[in-house]
């Protein structure tokens, strides 16, 4: 039986959890392939010190990532699914040279945040998440790509479950190079789009628009939801955004849209809220990174209320996500 002290250790264990990360980020599951290979092969390519790659894989190998047989290493089933074409797609959440992983290791620095109340992230990189992405062309092309992994699942029942064919215009702020609007706009045919996003996402939404053909229903325009949008739409949307924000930056967002409603739009929200698909953990993690929050359904509300929009409803439409819709 375990005592409360060694089950507590395991839980604050930090070896484990960065040995893993390094594998990822080295691309071990990739290099050993199904084949396997050697310490020193695997220190070859990926141009890791051979003692310390040796050492880590023993490791890997103890907590059953990778196995070793006549000293070749590969990866178990649970280490391949670090595997970049892995279904679970968890490799950019780990590979601290990607957004997500990267975002991760601030963690460290979370008593900061615990007792200033100021977020891990920038403490730790000198500068805040959004900027970073902003100067780094690869951390935003992989958040980018995380953001669509993160909605392979939930996109198409969110574009189902709801009905959006009420509106015969939306506007996705926010809404990345498109993956919820396109799931969108091919649920319901009546339906035109529009993607506000930064300048590189918005190009990149251009170009994947072209790419399916859909350029006659959907377009994209740089911008930020700071700032003055698109007036006059039948739906602007935000998705897994006010989340990012706190109270104050949350006001910014949502005065924006009502001032670009008309009197016929309608503002909706699809988030995971407190008690349905936002749990303690990426709280903490919103808290870190941004100092974000995870909000009930009466927060978003009040929150909403204060801006000059008004509740009319929710509901859930995806596992982990639900559809709030307010009026200006």
């Amino acid at each position: 039986m375990s005592t409360p002290h060694r089950t507590l250790m395991a839980l604050a264990d930090l070896a484990t959890p960065m040995a893993v990360r390094v594998a990822a980020t080295l691309g071990l599951v990739e290099h050993a392939g199904a084949g396997g290979a050697t310490a020193a092969e695997l220190a070859a390519r990926t141009g890791a010190a051979a003692g310390p790659l040796h050492r880590l894989l023993d490791h890997l190998v103890a907590v059953e990532v990778f196995e070793e047989h006549q000293g070749r290493y590969r990866p178990t089933a649970l280490g391949a699914q670090m595997h970049p074409d892995s279904p679970e797609g968890v490799k950019p959440l780990l590979d601290i040279t990607c957004a997500g992983g990267r975002a991760e290791l601030a963690f460290a620095d979370l008593l900061d945040t615990v007792t200033t109340g100021a977020p891990a992230y920038p403490i730790r990189y000198g500068r805040e998440f959004w900027e970073d992405l902003g100067d780094s062309p690869k951390l935003r092309s992989s958040f980018d790509a995380q953001m669509n992994w993160r909605y392979r699942t939930h996109a198409p029942q969110i574009a189902a479950n709801f009905d959006w064919s009420r509106f015969p215009t939306i506007v996705d702020l926010g809404g990345g190079d498109g993956p919820l609007l396109l799931e969108i706009l091919a649920a319901h045919p009546s339906v035109r789009g529009q993607v506000v996003d930064l300048p590189p996402t918005a190009a990149a939404a251009t170009a994947r628009f072209a790419a399916l053909g859909v350029s006659d229903r959907a377009s994209a325009v740089a911008g930020s939801f700071f700032d003055p949008l698109p007036a006059g739409a039948d739906a602007y949307l935000l998705s897994d955004i006010l989340h990012d924000w706190d109270d104050e930056a949350c006001a910014k967002i949502l005065t924006q849209v009502r001032d670009a409603c008309a009197p016929h739009s309608t503002l909706v929200v699809v988030e995971a809220v407190r008690g349905y698909g936002a749990g303690t953990g990426i709280d903490l993690f919103m808290l870190m990174c941004f100092n974000g929050r995870e909000r009930t359904v009466d927060e978003l509300a009040a929150l909403a209320a204060s801006c000059g929009l008004t509740f009319q409803g929710a509901v859930a439409v995806s596992e982990g996500r639900m559809a709030l819709e307010f009026t200006p």
